[in-house]
């Protein structure tokens, strides 16, 4: 694993509650997440793998390892972008994720890259 300037993704990630999917009488609380990945580095480099760790307000936590996002593994040249939208189901209405991706260069260097900490909540509830 390398912190070399010339391998770095950036990550920002939007969410989003999705009221005709939940059930609150159930516990059922289910969001959407947008991801937008850029390659700032100067090496072209290729997303291999994810790990998610997905916490509820109750402490529990769930992780989530797969190849690639939404059944890609996309290659971007420096500069690119790729974005997708994937969803995920808390039983509270308020949650976070976090995790990295597993990335390697072209030149076979491999890193991670850091998604940080971001929060999943029902509209209203916090404030």
């Amino acid at each position: 694993m390398t912190k070399d300037k010339r391998y770095a993704f950036s990550v920002k990630v939007e969410t989003a509650f999705v009221p005709d999917q939940s059930d609150v009488e159930q516990n059922r609380y289910v969001f959407t997440y947008t991801v937008r990945i850029e390659n700032i580095g100067n090496v072209a480099a290729q997303l291999i793998s994810r790990h998610w760790i997905i916490t509820d307000a109750e402490g529990k936590t769930q992780e989530v390892r797969g190849l690639g996002v939404i059944g890609q593994q996309p290659l971007l040249q420096p500069g690119e972008h790729f974005q997708y939208t994937s969803g995920t189901m808390l039983s509270t209405p308020v949650g976070e994720m976090r995790g990295f991706y597993h990335i390697t260069a072209e030149d076979g260097t491999q890193f991670d890259s850091e998604i940080a900490p971001f929060t999943l909540n029902m509209p209203r509830v916090l404030h």
